[in-house]
């Protein structure tokens, strides 16, 4: 999964903001990540966080202490955990996410099934983080041209 989004290009150098690969890693580990916590890490640690692999059982185990270990030694806390969906959006592909229909409309966007089905999960979960409500989503339309969308 070591893939940086073209629309990241822009901070994926100097990793000073946590790119969407981690992001994934962090919803699939349960784990809530402060950008204060990231950037306190060296970058040897935040590379590290970028190449530990984070899929089978054992790997989200693995990542997840790593993650805490790395936290702890930098704040003497542990992160706050985060609920882990049991069937995450990201890797549904019966349907698109209400949100992401909506952002796509206000742009006047059609995404149809087929073409959400074609995407891999890291894409759809971009597409659904740059979508939600909470979150700064200037590059949601850079990455529906990233992934031909539009």
């Amino acid at each position: 999964m070591l893939q940086f989004f073209q629309f990241e290009a822009d901070f994926v150098a100097s990793l000073r903001c946590i790119p969407m690969q981690v992001r994934y890693k962090l919803d699939t580990c349960g784990i809530k990540l402060k950008l204060q916590h990231w950037l306190s890490f060296s970058t040897g640690d935040r590379q590290k966080l970028i190449d530990l692999p984070c899929t089978t059982v054992e790997e989200i185990q693995n990542y997840r202490d790593n993650l805490r270990s790395l936290v702890c030694q930098q704040f003497q806390i542990y992160p706050s955990d985060l609920p882990i969906e049991e069937n995450p959006a990201w890797l549904q592909s019966e349907f698109i996410p209400i949100s992401v229909l909506q952002h796509a409309e206000e742009l006047k966007v059609a995404i149809d099934l087929s073409q959400w089905q074609n995407l891999t999960p890291l894409q759809r979960f971009a597409l659904i983080k740059l979508s939600t409500s909470d979150h700064e989503n200037s590059n949601f339309l850079p990455a529906l041209q990233e992934f031909d969308l539009i």
